[in-house]
């Protein structure tokens, strides 16, 4: 029974310091298992203008990284990306705690919340356009009303499980509004807004090519869309993949970092 009892707390102290650091043998094995089953399904197809190999599409990708193409279009697309990140978690986040505060703002609000969620994101792109023209503040502004809904749904549910002992606390200890939000809402808060984070990016990425493919003349998006018209499928494959492979950076040097660090209380124990 003793040693039982003594293995199971350090072997769960094990599994708590794994999920800190994100050691996970099948991230860095992931990469070649990727490249080994492209070269198969590429040697079996044996059509490098419809199928093109690893090592074909990684040519496409050093002569475009050569002429500077490709470093421009992903810089244009990574910055769209990043202001419509900004905003639709600045807007989400407190809309989502708005009604997530207030029940009878949420009853207002939810049909409106669904709504947006519901809305196709093809449709907001195509009406910012007509309304707006084809500007950078257009396509901005289309990423980010696709983004807000879901980030308000998140934070809203986060914000629903505020633990109102806490917040007991707080008003016994005659705890202002500033120091309350800052240290009683916040770090319940901070896992949700990880969350919310690391989804999000997941999706706007994908709407800003789209919103590129339609009505841009730089960025991933365009790019890929006029090779696409060219049936360039090497080209196409590197812009995509290369993009790929700076979101996959971000995601494992920025947001998951960021995500455990604010979870990081629940392992505390």
């Amino acid at each position: 029974m003793s040693a039982g009892g003594s293995r199971l707390p350090k072997d769960k102290s094990q599994k708590a310091a794994q999920r800190r650091t994100g050691a996970s043998p099948a991230a860095f094995l992931f990469p070649f298992l990727f490249v080994g089953l492209w070269h198969a399904a590429a040697s079996i197809a044996g059509n490098e203008t419809t199928f093109p190999s690893p090592l074909t599409v990684g040519q496409i990708i050093v002569a475009e990284a050569g002429s500077g193409a490709l470093f421009i279009h992903v810089g244009v697309t990574l910055a769209r990306v990043a202001a419509a990140f900004v905003i639709a978690m600045a807007a989400g986040c407190a809309i989502g705690l708005w009604m997530g505060r207030n029940e009878g703002v949420n009853r207002w609000g939810d049909p409106w919340l669904v709504f947006f969620l519901n809305l196709p994101a093809l449709v907001t792109i195509v009406l910012c356009y007509i309304w707006i023209g084809l500007t950078e503040a257009a396509a901005i502004t289309a990423v980010a009303i696709n983004k807000i809904p879901m980030v308000a749904v998140m934070m809203r549910e986060g914000a629903r499980t505020l633990d109102p002992a806490l917040n007991d606390m707080a008003r016994i200890f005659r705890m202002g509004p500033g120091a309350r939000f800052a240290h009683i809402v916040v770090p319940q808060l901070a896992p949700h807004f990880a969350a919310a984070g690391r989804a999000g990016m997941a999706l706007i990425w994908k709407i800003v090519l789209v919103v590129e493919l339609l009505g841009a003349s730089t960025g991933v998006g365009f790019q890929i869309h006029t090779y696409f018209q060219l049936f360039d499928v090497g080209a196409v494959l590197a812009y995509a993949l290369s993009f790929i492979v700076v979101m996959l950076a971000v995601e494992y040097l920025v947001l998951q970092p960021w995500e455990r660090h604010a979870s990081r209380w629940r392992n505390a124990g």
